[in-house]
């Protein structure tokens, strides 16, 4: 793997963006640990961002970036921040990116955009972008249909620009996979929730600790926006007035800060405890650094197993 020497990092692996929980602390406490930090949009205005943003300045000398959620209220604003803060790296989601790009590149801004199909990566190859994250369904929060090993591969047939595999990973076996599978880095969520300077609920990471894959679930499927998480009464509510047919409006009553309500209120019950299929692999809650050590560590470990092997 590569995109340490890409990005100027000591792993290659990129830290996901998570609304209401990726803010400039916990991005600076990445990057200080060897990864690229990620600072997210969601549920900041562009002031807050801009604060965010030169907090994580004050934390860290070290490469970070800020993962911007197109369907942003205040998008062209956003926009504008990230140029007049000189923001290095930006990942995208939520939405096509296509209207920014030409502007955040002549500002000398890496763009790597998260997709879930090989014709979205296509497009944005040609639109000049710098990599693609290639995120599969097995990710926390929103979701789409592919999944990490069958997405990632299949892009990497279709374009010639750096792949960052996400959705999933949580193991030195798994990085090797996605290795394998076409991806020059990771990008992790679900167990960076399960770090001690990650910024959440205490309650959400006892959570994390006890929760097996089968508790993990998806909601919005059919009139909603596709979201895993961990089942609790807000998502049993959701999915049985989602069946009976209710509209897209009605269903945003029980996921509207939701995640706050999980993340900084530790309100299990009626709070959105977003989290992947790798939850399971979440065992107790350690520092970033010595989770980036022991990732990088395996990754290495099974590395080497599988080349004496051939």
């Amino acid at each position: 793997m590569n995109l340490q020497n890409i990005l100027n990092i000591k792993y290659p692996f990129i830290q996901g963006g998570m609304a209401n929980i990726t803010n400039g602390d916990f991005a600076a406490d990445v990057s200080n640990a060897g990864g690229l930090g990620i600072i997210t949009t969601g549920g900041f205005s562009p002031d807050e961002l801009r604060e965010n943003i030169r907090i994580c300045k004050s934390k860290t000398n070290k490469p970070f970036g800020v993962n911007v959620i197109m369907m942003h209220w205040d998008i062209d604003e956003i926009a504008k921040v990230l140029v007049e803060e000189k923001v290095e790296v930006i990942t995208t989601g939520a939405g096509n990116p296509e209207k920014y790009i030409d502007y955040w590149k002549n500002n000398n801004i890496k763009i790597f955009p998260v997709v879930s199909t090989t014709s979205l990566a296509i497009r944005m190859q040609r639109l000049g972008v710098d990599g693609i994250i290639a995120e599969g369904q097995e990710a926390g929060g929103h979701i789409g249909e592919a999944t990490t090993m069958t997405l990632t591969p299949q892009i990497a047939d279709v374009v010639n620009i750096p792949i960052i595999s996400a959705g999933g990973i949580a193991s030195g076996r798994q990085i090797l996979a996605s290795e394998v599978l076409g991806a020059t880095g990771v990008q992790m969520g679900t167990v960076l929730l399960g770090t001690r300077e990650c910024p959440i609920h205490d309650n959400y990471k006892e959570k994390l600790i006890k929760s097996k894959n089968s508790q993990v679930i998806v909601i919005g499927r059919i009139n909603g926006l596709a979201t895993r998480m961990i089942k609790n009464k807000m998502t049993r509510e959701y999915l049985e007035k989602e069946k009976m047919g209710a509209t897209k409006e009605e269903l945003e009553i029980y996921t509207f800060g939701a995640l706050r309500k999980s993340a900084k209120l530790g309100d299990l019950k009626d709070g959105s405890i977003m989290a992947g299929q790798s939850v399971e692999q979440i065992k107790e809650i350690l520092p970033i650094e010595k989770l980036f050590e022991k990732l990088y560590s395996e990754y290495k470990e099974e590395r080497e197993k599988l080349c004496r092997s051939i």
